[in-house]
């Protein structure tokens, strides 16, 4: 099954999307935590993408080594062979967190691991890697596993999607949706039809009252409850303590997918939604 049918499902569950690996009990954006949320059965993986100075792509979330590696050094100033040389750190990495084996992987090492096992969606630090990220799916046989995203908030943000030699690949929109715009931000979005959205919103409400235009748009909502600012107070944290109130409430409300750094606890809780 492709990516874009697993989403598009009509029977199908909330998916679980793990951020930046199942990374309680390895490194994030490692192999290790893609192969753990692969052996949890955990749907989707997020994945951070950067190029190094000699132009390979790998896995990396922060722009300096100094969490995961130890090393205050820019991630993308080092060639392929300095960064294979350095260890990853335990989980989400810091000073407190044990050196593991785990090595920084390159985007091709993780594409062979995902492929056929797990979906994966890219989060590129800089997006005009597109092309080049879409050719290394194509090259390896994973277009049909992974998507490509980006903020879709202006006609320029459209047309430069549009421009971009992604075919083939699912592309995944990021958007803030209130009561006052959202109209006008799907109109916006019809030409490029995302097969899904990542959403910000003003109030739940604003989603559920108008998800059969999402439907009708064939658009599935993604929402974060990372604990982090942007989650807007629909947070891992909370999730935990009360999970109805957080992720039963963004289920109701039409979200089919779902980014946590609680993935084990998450498909826990959609499975004693169903029994």
């Amino acid at each position: 099954m492709s990516y874009r049918d697993f989403i598009r499902d009509p029977g199908r569950d909330c998916a679980v999307v793990a951020h930046r690996g199942a990374w309680h009990g390895a490194p994030e954006n490692s192999l290790a935590a893609i192969q753990r949320a692969i052996d949890l059965g955990i749907d989707i993986v997020e994945l951070d993408i950067r190029q190094s100075a000699d132009g390979v792509l790998f896995l990396m979330h922060d722009a300096t080594l100094s969490r995961m590696a130890g090393l205050d050094r820019e991630a993308e100033s080092c060639t392929m062979a300095e960064l294979r040389s350095l260890r990853l750190r335990q989980g989400n990495g810091g000073e407190h967190q044990e050196v593991t084996d785990q090595r920084i992987p390159t985007l091709d090492e993780a594409l062979e691991l995902i492929r056929g096992r797990i979906f994966a969606d890219l989060d590129l630090k800089d997006r005009s890697l597109f092309p080049q990220v879409a050719a290394a799916a194509r090259r390896l046989d994973a277009a049909d596993h992974i998507d490509l995203k980006t903020e879709i908030a202006t006609q320029t943000d459209l047309d430069w999607v549009r421009a971009q030699d992604i075919d083939g690949i699912a592309f995944m929109a990021m958007a803030r949706f209130t009561a006052e715009n959202i109209q006008d931000k799907l109109a916006l979005m019809a030409p490029l039809a995302p097969f899904m959205a990542e959403i910000r919103f003003d109030q739940l409400d604003t989603i559920a009252a108008n998800r059969d235009h999402f439907r009708a748009a064939g658009m599935a909502l993604w929402k974060n409850t990372l604990d982090q600012a942007n989650s807007g107070g629909w947070t891992d944290t909370t999730a935990l303590q009360d999970p109805d109130r957080i992720w039963g409430r963004l289920v109701d409300a039409g979200i089919s997918c779902i980014q946590t750094d609680q993935p084990e606890a998450l498909k826990t809780y959609l499975k004693g939604r169903r029994q």
